[in-house]
């Protein structure tokens, strides 16, 4: 096995650790992990967690390349609220949140929400397909070689599940977390509430 293929295991055997530690505290996720199903991801319950401003930890804080590679700060979107999905594009529950991510960040849009797609599995090609299929108009990570944006997460409220949406605050700490399937009117409620903390 070459030098590149070793780091590669390594990063993913990393990214595989911090999943199944965050595992541990859902019952739901363990017996899914363990009932040796074949569906091929951890899909969430639609757990939803949100977290006071005095709770929260330390901003998240990434860099990455976008699928058309241009590079990407966390800190770039400092001051907005940002809506981070993770997906990749043969999870069924993400193919059915599709048309409702890219309606909210259609909706949000002009209040400066900036959402970002962080592919955990797939290769470009194969994202852009999907994006494409479903006219998703907000930008996307491919996150499977390297899991930068994954690991951003460890120690937080990470992405324990696919689909995970993550709702960063204006400081980009992690408020407010749904494992699974986002329910449109929920996540629309969270952002909002997020975006209003600027008010306060």
């Amino acid at each position: 096995m070459n030098k590149k293929n070793l780091v590669r295991v390594a990063v993913m055997a990393a990214v595989a650790a911090v999943a199944l530690t965050g595992c541990t505290n859902n019952d739901s996720l363990i017996k899914q992990y363990g009932s040796g199903s074949n569906q091929n991801y951890i899909s969430g319950d639609g757990t939803l967690t949100e977290i006071k401003p005095a709770d929260r930890k330390d901003p998240v804080e990434f860099t990455t390349s976008l699928d058309t590679g241009a590079t990407l700060k966390r800190s770039d979107y400092q001051g907005k609220v940002m809506v981070v999905n993770f997906w990749y594009a043969s999870c069924p529950p993400c193919r059915l949140e599709a048309p409702d991510l890219e309606s909210l960040s259609q909706k949000y849009d002009s209040q400066g929400v900036q959402f970002l797609g962080v592919n955990v599995r797939d290769q470009t090609d194969t994202a852009k397909a999907f994006e494409r299929s479903f006219k998703i108009s907000y930008p996307s990570v491919i996150d499977a070689a390297d899991a930068k944006v994954q690991l951003a997460f460890s120690g937080q409220r990470g992405p324990n599940a696919t689909p995970t949406t993550i709702v960063l605050d204006q400081k980009g700490r992690v408020a407010a977390r749904v494992l699974g399937e986002v329910n449109k009117s929920v996540l629309d409620t969270l952002i909002s509430d997020t975006v209003a903390e600027n008010d306060k």
